[in-house]
């Protein structure tokens, strides 16, 4: 039962994420919104997830712009983490991104601050979504995606280091 509800919450946090993109912008308020956690198992599931679907803030996972992620950049004291291969991000990376790959996200933990907002990025937003989203369910509610990734900040014309 514990790992049907696990794989559960994976996935339906994963489709949250995916769903948040469809929205952009950026609110840092949102990162103090507490997020419900179902931990009874005798709970009525469709309410629960209604409850935990309605508890999200708007765009609550996503930066969604080049331009929201230059602005926070410069203003919130961002952590960005990319999570791609090493061998992806010697070939460019933002700014002073750490490197993290999402293989290796659990074993690494003690690197992601937890009083700080933190950004992760991949090359199309599909491991970054499944970082925010392992991340959130390790206690991590400082985390956001940026679905553009380093993709759409190329195409957006901004510096690599």
């Amino acid at each position: 039962m514990k790992i049907r509800y696990f794989l559960f919450v994976i996935l339906l946090g994963f489709g949250i994420f995916i769903y948040a993109f469809l929205g952009v912008g950026y609110d840092s308020s949102a990162l103090a919104s507490p997020i419900p956690v179902v931990s009874n198992s005798n709970v009525d599931w469709k309410t629960a997830v209604d409850s935990y679907l309605k508890s999200i803030p708007e765009d609550y996972y996503a930066v969604g712009k080049v331009e929201g992620l230059k602005q926070i950049l410069k203003r919130d004291n961002i952590f960005l983490v990319d999570i791609r291969e090493p061998s992806e991000y010697a070939s460019g990376h933002i700014g002073n991104a750490i490197n993290i790959p999402l293989r290796a996200l659990v074993q690494n933990l003690d690197r992601i601050p937890k009083k700080q907002p933190v950004v992760v990025y991949c090359s199309s937003g599909y491991r970054s979504a499944m970082a925010v989203m392992s991340l959130h369910l390790l206690g991590y509610d400082n985390v956001r995606g940026f679905p553009p990734s380093i993709n759409g900040w190329k195409a957006a014309g901004q510096d690599n280091s």
